[in-house]
């Protein structure tokens, strides 16, 4: 995979590779810059040409795992079924986001899942619907979106007891119902 990539993604994707392999010994918030860049020969330079922070490694990882599943929701695939897909890359990455969901940083994954879910969700029922959420709908989305990750961290950190397809249908049917009907209205619920 690493050759047919752009030098700048695999520069980010060695980088990241050096992250999960501390990962496994070391807590996400006592990782370094100088952790990472000596784990796969590279420069702190480097590593600040590319990411602003351990964290936007993270995010970036995350972003390049998960938001191909995403992209198809309402095109190819129903939530629930872009849902299961993203539980499966997290099952298949158990390492990067067991240690990625226990950092409390204002900068970590949990909140930065929560915001890209948040927009990704808004963007496409207003693109959908041609309007903009009603504070109601916002309100009820945000909550959702915000459980939502919640669960996921809880599922990760308790050890993935259910599978991808039980947890992506406990999402679903957690759809408050008045973001369910639009939801259903839209296609985009299975």
């Amino acid at each position: 995979m690493l050759e047919t990539l752009k030098k700048t993604d695999r520069t980010k994707y060695r980088l990241a590779d050096s992250m999960k392999e501390c990962m496994k010994t070391i807590p996400v918030d006592k990782i370094t810059v100088k952790n990472i860049v000596d784990g796969c020969e590279m420069t702190r330079q480097t590593f600040y040409r590319n990411f602003k922070d351990k964290y936007d490694l993270i995010n970036w990882y995350f972003d390049k795992l998960v938001l191909e599943s995403f992209e198809q929701i309402g095109v190819e695939k129903t939530i629930g079924e872009s849902l299961t897909q993203k539980f499966e890359f997290i099952q298949n990455e158990k390492v990067f986001f067991t240690g990625a969901f226990r950092s409390d940083d204002y900068n970590s994954l949990k909140e930065h899942d929560f915001e890209l879910i948040l927009q990704f969700y808004t963007d496409l029922i207003t693109r959908k619907t041609k309007m903009p959420l009603s504070e109601d709908m916002q309100f009820l989305l945000e909550m959702y979106c915000r459980g939502s990750v919640y669960m996921t961290v809880k599922w990760v950190l308790g050890g993935m007891k259910k599978t991808p397809e039980e947890m992506s249908k406990a999402l679903v049917e957690a759809v408050p119902p008045k973001l369910g009907e639009v939801l259903t209205k839209l296609n985009l619920l299975s």
